[in-house]
Protein backbone atom coordinates (compact mmCIF):
# COMPACT_ATOMS: atom_id res chain seq x y z
CA UNK A 1 0.00 0.00 0.00
CA UNK A 2 2.88 2.38 1.07
CA UNK A 3 4.55 1.46 -2.53
CA UNK A 4 1.38 2.18 -4.39
CA UNK A 5 0.79 5.57 -2.67
CA UNK A 6 4.25 6.75 -3.40
CA UNK A 7 3.74 6.13 -7.12
CA UNK A 8 3.85 9.78 -8.89
CA UNK A 9 4.11 11.21 -12.49
CA UNK A 10 6.69 12.65 -14.33
CA UNK A 11 5.35 15.92 -12.65
CA UNK A 12 5.57 14.61 -9.18
CA UNK A 13 1.96 14.41 -9.00
CA UNK A 14 0.49 11.63 -7.02
CA UNK A 15 -1.13 8.50 -8.72
CA UNK A 16 -3.34 7.22 -6.55
CA UNK A 17 -5.12 8.96 -3.95
CA UNK A 18 -7.14 6.26 -2.36
CA UNK A 19 -6.78 2.76 -1.88
CA UNK A 20 -9.73 0.57 -1.01
CA UNK A 21 -8.75 -2.76 0.31
CA UNK A 22 -10.67 -6.50 -0.10
CA UNK A 23 -8.96 -8.72 2.33
CA UNK A 24 -9.87 -11.81 4.60
CA UNK A 25 -11.14 -11.09 8.21
CA UNK A 26 -8.28 -10.54 10.43
CA UNK A 27 -7.05 -9.21 13.91
CA UNK A 28 -7.46 -6.12 15.50
CA UNK A 29 -3.50 -5.76 15.25
CA UNK A 30 -3.45 -6.28 11.57
CA UNK A 31 -6.60 -3.79 10.49
CA UNK A 32 -4.31 -1.18 13.10
CA UNK A 33 -1.52 -1.97 10.65
CA UNK A 34 -3.98 -1.69 7.46
CA UNK A 35 -5.03 2.15 8.94
CA UNK A 36 -1.49 3.10 9.71
CA UNK A 37 -0.66 2.41 5.79
CA UNK A 38 -3.68 4.67 4.74
CA UNK A 39 -6.38 2.26 4.15
CA UNK A 40 -9.36 3.70 2.41
CA UNK A 41 -12.17 1.40 2.52
CA UNK A 42 -12.13 -2.41 3.92
CA UNK A 43 -14.15 -4.42 2.00
CA UNK A 44 -15.35 -8.05 3.59
CA UNK A 45 -18.10 -10.01 2.17
CA UNK A 46 -19.68 -12.44 4.02
CA UNK A 47 -20.31 -14.95 1.64
CA UNK A 48 -23.79 -15.84 3.00
CA UNK A 49 -25.29 -15.08 6.25
CA UNK A 50 -27.00 -18.54 6.63
CA UNK A 51 -25.53 -20.02 8.90
CA UNK A 52 -25.79 -23.56 7.96
CA UNK A 53 -25.09 -22.79 4.13
CA UNK A 54 -21.66 -21.17 5.44
CA UNK A 55 -20.56 -23.96 7.77
CA UNK A 56 -21.29 -26.29 5.11
CA UNK A 57 -19.38 -24.11 2.54
CA UNK A 58 -16.63 -23.26 4.72
CA UNK A 59 -15.07 -26.25 6.63
CA UNK A 60 -11.75 -25.40 7.27
CA UNK A 61 -9.41 -22.47 7.95
CA UNK A 62 -9.58 -19.40 9.73
CA UNK A 63 -12.69 -18.68 7.72
CA UNK A 64 -14.49 -21.83 9.34
CA UNK A 65 -16.00 -19.45 12.01
CA UNK A 66 -19.34 -17.68 11.40
CA UNK A 67 -18.91 -15.78 14.45
CA UNK A 68 -15.00 -14.61 13.39
CA UNK A 69 -16.39 -13.63 9.92
CA UNK A 70 -19.62 -11.93 10.75
CA UNK A 71 -17.38 -9.77 13.84
CA UNK A 72 -14.89 -8.79 11.11
CA UNK A 73 -16.39 -5.15 10.35
CA UNK A 74 -16.66 -4.63 14.13
CA UNK A 75 -12.92 -5.18 14.79
CA UNK A 76 -12.20 -2.82 11.83
CA UNK A 77 -14.34 -0.32 13.14
CA UNK A 78 -13.03 -0.83 16.64
CA UNK A 79 -9.20 -0.65 15.29
CA UNK A 80 -9.91 2.67 13.95
CA UNK A 81 -11.31 1.95 10.19
CA UNK A 82 -13.87 4.48 9.18
CA UNK A 83 -15.28 3.12 6.14
CA UNK A 84 -15.97 -0.49 5.51
CA UNK A 85 -17.91 -2.48 2.43
CA UNK A 86 -20.67 -5.32 2.51
CA UNK A 87 -21.29 -7.62 0.31
CA UNK A 88 -23.41 -11.08 0.05
CA UNK A 89 -22.33 -13.95 -2.76
CA UNK A 90 -25.47 -14.32 -4.15
CA UNK A 91 -26.43 -18.13 -5.72
CA UNK A 92 -25.28 -19.68 -2.30
CA UNK A 93 -28.70 -19.21 -0.61
CA UNK A 94 -32.16 -17.66 -0.72
CA UNK A 95 -31.63 -14.53 -2.09
CA UNK A 96 -34.29 -12.51 0.12
CA UNK A 97 -33.02 -14.25 3.15
CA UNK A 98 -29.46 -12.58 2.26
CA UNK A 99 -30.67 -9.09 1.24
CA UNK A 100 -32.60 -8.84 4.82
CA UNK A 101 -29.53 -9.89 5.96
CA UNK A 102 -27.60 -7.84 4.97
CA UNK A 103 -29.72 -4.90 6.12
CA UNK A 104 -30.23 -6.07 9.30
CA UNK A 105 -26.26 -6.30 9.39
CA UNK A 106 -25.93 -2.47 8.31
CA UNK A 107 -28.38 -1.74 10.66
CA UNK A 108 -26.55 -3.25 13.85
CA UNK A 109 -23.12 -1.56 12.43
CA UNK A 110 -24.90 1.66 12.49
CA UNK A 111 -26.54 1.42 15.55
CA UNK A 112 -23.57 0.44 17.43
CA UNK A 113 -21.07 2.61 15.51
CA UNK A 114 -22.58 5.08 14.12
CA UNK A 115 -21.51 3.81 11.26
CA UNK A 116 -23.52 1.98 7.96
CA UNK A 117 -21.53 0.53 5.22
CA UNK A 118 -19.80 2.64 3.29
CA UNK A 119 -20.40 0.50 0.36
CA UNK A 120 -22.13 -2.66 -0.61
CA UNK A 121 -20.96 -4.96 -3.21
CA UNK A 122 -23.55 -7.27 -5.21
CA UNK A 123 -20.78 -10.50 -6.50
CA UNK A 124 -23.15 -13.44 -7.63
CA UNK A 125 -21.25 -17.13 -8.08
CA UNK A 126 -20.17 -17.07 -12.12
CA UNK A 127 -17.97 -19.64 -13.47
CA UNK A 128 -14.10 -19.34 -12.44
CA UNK A 129 -11.28 -21.40 -13.94
CA UNK A 130 -10.92 -24.87 -12.83
CA UNK A 131 -14.25 -24.91 -11.04
CA UNK A 132 -17.19 -27.10 -11.73
CA UNK A 133 -19.58 -26.02 -8.32
CA UNK A 134 -23.02 -25.02 -9.32
CA UNK A 135 -24.80 -22.25 -7.39
CA UNK A 136 -27.50 -24.16 -4.98
CA UNK A 137 -29.88 -20.38 -5.71
CA UNK A 138 -28.86 -19.20 -9.32
CA UNK A 139 -29.97 -15.57 -9.39
CA UNK A 140 -30.79 -14.10 -12.70
CA UNK A 141 -30.34 -10.79 -14.32
CA UNK A 142 -34.03 -9.70 -13.49
CA UNK A 143 -33.91 -10.91 -9.87
CA UNK A 144 -30.05 -8.94 -9.04
CA UNK A 145 -31.15 -6.00 -10.73
CA UNK A 146 -34.39 -6.16 -8.11
CA UNK A 147 -31.71 -6.40 -5.25
CA UNK A 148 -29.84 -3.38 -6.36
CA UNK A 149 -33.04 -1.18 -6.56
CA UNK A 150 -34.19 -2.55 -3.63
CA UNK A 151 -30.65 -2.21 -1.55
CA UNK A 152 -30.86 1.50 -3.13
CA UNK A 153 -33.89 2.56 -1.50
CA UNK A 154 -33.01 1.20 2.09
CA UNK A 155 -29.01 2.22 1.81
CA UNK A 156 -30.05 5.69 0.44
CA UNK A 157 -26.04 6.70 1.60
CA UNK A 158 -24.16 3.89 0.83
CA UNK A 159 -22.00 3.54 -2.30
CA UNK A 160 -23.28 0.73 -4.68
CA UNK A 161 -20.59 -1.66 -6.24
CA UNK A 162 -20.88 -3.54 -9.78
CA UNK A 163 -17.88 -5.45 -11.05
CA UNK A 164 -16.40 -6.34 -14.50
CA UNK A 165 -17.77 -9.66 -13.61
CA UNK A 166 -21.20 -8.78 -14.96
CA UNK A 167 -21.24 -8.08 -18.84
CA UNK A 168 -21.25 -4.74 -20.16
CA UNK A 169 -25.20 -4.44 -21.49
CA UNK A 170 -26.22 -5.48 -17.26
CA UNK A 171 -23.86 -2.94 -16.19
CA UNK A 172 -25.63 -0.45 -18.54
CA UNK A 173 -28.86 -1.24 -16.85
CA UNK A 174 -27.75 -1.38 -13.43
CA UNK A 175 -26.04 2.09 -13.51
CA UNK A 176 -29.75 3.59 -13.99
CA UNK A 177 -31.48 1.74 -11.38
CA UNK A 178 -28.99 2.33 -8.15
CA UNK A 179 -25.24 1.68 -9.02
CA UNK A 180 -22.87 4.26 -8.31
CA UNK A 181 -19.49 2.77 -8.37
CA UNK A 182 -17.71 0.46 -10.74
CA UNK A 183 -15.10 -1.17 -11.83
CA UNK A 184 -13.39 -1.08 -15.35
CA UNK A 185 -10.05 -2.57 -17.21
CA UNK A 186 -10.25 -5.21 -14.09
CA UNK A 187 -7.76 -8.51 -14.07
CA UNK A 188 -8.74 -10.72 -11.29
CA UNK A 189 -5.08 -12.57 -11.15
CA UNK A 190 -2.40 -11.87 -9.55
CA UNK A 191 0.41 -9.91 -11.66
CA UNK A 192 -2.39 -9.98 -14.21
CA UNK A 193 -1.79 -6.59 -15.50
CA UNK A 194 1.35 -7.24 -16.64
CA UNK A 195 0.36 -9.95 -19.07
CA UNK A 196 -0.96 -9.66 -22.21
CA UNK A 197 -3.25 -12.81 -21.59
CA UNK A 198 -4.35 -14.19 -18.00
CA UNK A 199 -6.93 -16.76 -16.71
CA UNK A 200 -8.03 -15.29 -13.35
CA UNK A 201 -9.91 -16.23 -10.52
CA UNK A 202 -12.84 -15.22 -11.79
CA UNK A 203 -14.40 -14.65 -15.46
CA UNK A 204 -14.06 -10.99 -16.36
CA UNK A 205 -17.38 -10.45 -18.74
CA UNK A 206 -16.61 -6.71 -19.02
CA UNK A 207 -13.44 -6.45 -20.86
CA UNK A 208 -13.40 -2.97 -22.14
CA UNK A 209 -10.75 -0.86 -21.08
CA UNK A 210 -11.45 2.08 -18.53
CA UNK A 211 -11.85 4.86 -21.44
CA UNK A 212 -14.27 3.29 -23.45
CA UNK A 213 -16.39 2.48 -19.95
CA UNK A 214 -15.61 6.37 -19.37
CA UNK A 215 -17.37 6.91 -23.08
CA UNK A 216 -20.57 5.36 -22.71
CA UNK A 217 -20.88 6.52 -19.42
CA UNK A 218 -20.68 9.64 -20.99
CA UNK A 219 -23.18 9.14 -24.01
CA UNK A 220 -25.41 7.87 -21.14
CA UNK A 221 -25.87 11.22 -19.61
CA UNK A 222 -23.80 10.11 -16.34
CA UNK A 223 -20.50 11.82 -14.59
CA UNK A 224 -17.41 9.69 -14.24
CA UNK A 225 -15.77 10.38 -10.86
CA UNK A 226 -12.72 9.95 -9.53
CA UNK A 227 -13.23 11.64 -6.40
CA UNK A 228 -11.90 11.42 -3.09
CA UNK A 229 -12.59 14.36 -1.68
CA UNK A 230 -14.11 12.75 1.42
CA UNK A 231 -10.72 11.24 2.18
CA UNK A 232 -9.24 14.34 1.39
CA UNK A 233 -11.53 15.92 3.64
CA UNK A 234 -11.31 13.77 6.66
CA UNK A 235 -14.98 12.91 5.93
CA UNK A 236 -14.85 9.55 7.10
CA UNK A 237 -16.36 7.02 9.08
CA UNK A 238 -19.30 8.76 11.64
CA UNK A 239 -18.59 12.15 10.25
CA UNK A 240 -19.12 10.79 6.53
CA UNK A 241 -22.41 9.52 7.63
CA UNK A 242 -23.70 12.91 9.02
CA UNK A 243 -22.91 14.34 5.75
CA UNK A 244 -24.63 11.29 3.58
CA UNK A 245 -27.54 10.76 5.94
CA UNK A 246 -29.03 13.68 5.47
CA UNK A 247 -28.01 14.25 1.97
CA UNK A 248 -26.28 17.22 2.67
CA UNK A 249 -23.54 15.83 0.74
CA UNK A 250 -24.92 15.68 -2.48
CA UNK A 251 -24.08 19.45 -3.59
CA UNK A 252 -20.28 18.87 -2.66
CA UNK A 253 -20.80 15.42 -4.71
CA UNK A 254 -22.31 17.59 -7.85
CA UNK A 255 -19.41 20.11 -7.75
CA UNK A 256 -16.26 17.63 -6.75
CA UNK A 257 -17.47 14.98 -9.51
CA UNK A 258 -16.69 17.71 -11.67
CA UNK A 259 -13.18 18.43 -10.87
CA UNK A 260 -12.29 14.90 -10.79
CA UNK A 261 -13.62 14.16 -14.21
CA UNK A 262 -11.53 17.86 -15.20
CA UNK A 263 -8.35 15.65 -13.77
CA UNK A 264 -9.14 12.82 -15.78
CA UNK A 265 -10.04 14.02 -18.87
CA UNK A 266 -6.69 16.23 -18.48
CA UNK A 267 -4.40 13.21 -17.66
CA UNK A 268 -5.60 10.39 -19.60
CA UNK A 269 -5.51 12.77 -22.83
CA UNK A 270 -1.76 13.94 -22.04
CA UNK A 271 -0.92 9.80 -21.71
CA UNK A 272 -2.56 9.23 -25.37
CA UNK A 273 -5.38 7.10 -24.06
CA UNK A 274 -8.30 9.10 -24.96
CA UNK A 275 -9.77 9.54 -27.64
CA UNK A 276 -10.44 13.77 -28.63
CA UNK A 277 -14.14 12.64 -29.12
CA UNK A 278 -14.27 11.50 -25.41
CA UNK A 279 -12.54 14.35 -24.23
CA UNK A 280 -14.76 16.76 -25.62
CA UNK A 281 -18.16 14.90 -24.77
CA UNK A 282 -16.81 15.08 -21.19
CA UNK A 283 -16.11 19.17 -21.66
CA UNK A 284 -19.35 18.96 -22.49
CA UNK A 285 -20.72 17.54 -19.96
CA UNK A 286 -19.00 19.85 -17.71
CA UNK A 287 -20.44 22.57 -18.48
CA UNK A 288 -23.92 21.23 -18.72
CA UNK A 289 -23.48 20.33 -14.59
CA UNK A 290 -22.37 24.00 -14.05
CA UNK A 291 -25.37 25.66 -15.77
CA UNK A 292 -27.09 24.12 -12.97
CA UNK A 293 -25.24 25.39 -10.55
CA UNK A 294 -26.02 28.62 -8.69
CA UNK A 295 -23.63 31.86 -10.19
CA UNK A 296 -21.79 31.83 -7.04
CA UNK A 297 -21.09 27.73 -6.83
CA UNK A 298 -20.64 28.22 -10.82
CA UNK A 299 -17.60 30.93 -10.22
CA UNK A 300 -15.73 28.77 -8.23
CA UNK A 301 -15.81 25.68 -10.11
CA UNK A 302 -15.18 27.16 -12.89
CA UNK A 303 -11.90 29.21 -11.20
CA UNK A 304 -10.99 25.28 -10.03
CA UNK A 305 -11.42 23.80 -13.51
CA UNK A 306 -9.29 26.50 -15.57
CA UNK A 307 -6.34 25.09 -12.47
CA UNK A 308 -6.93 21.75 -12.80
CA UNK A 309 -7.23 21.91 -16.69
CA UNK A 310 -3.89 23.85 -16.80
CA UNK A 311 -2.11 20.87 -14.40
CA UNK A 312 -3.27 21.31 -10.71
CA UNK A 313 -3.99 18.02 -8.65
CA UNK A 314 -7.79 18.33 -8.29
CA UNK A 315 -7.77 16.84 -4.48
CA UNK A 316 -6.48 21.14 -3.44
CA UNK A 317 -9.76 22.26 -5.52
CA UNK A 318 -12.32 19.56 -3.41
CA UNK A 319 -14.86 20.89 -1.03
Amino acid sequence: MRTIYGLKDSQGRHLIDRLNVNVAATTPENYKKLLAAGIGTYNLFQETYHRPTYERTHFKGPKKSYERQILAPDRAIEAGIGDVGLGVLYGLYDWKFEALALFAHAEYLEKKFGIGPHTVSFPRIKPASGVAFQPPCPVDDETLLRIIAITRIVLPYAGLIISTREPADFRSKAFKIGISQTSAGSSTEVGGYRKEKSVGQFIVADERPLEEVVHELLEDGFIPSFCTACEYRERTGTNFMRFARTGCIAPLCAANSLLSLAEYLREAAENGFLKDETVELGKRAIKKEIAKLSPFAAGVIKESLEKIFSGENARFHYI
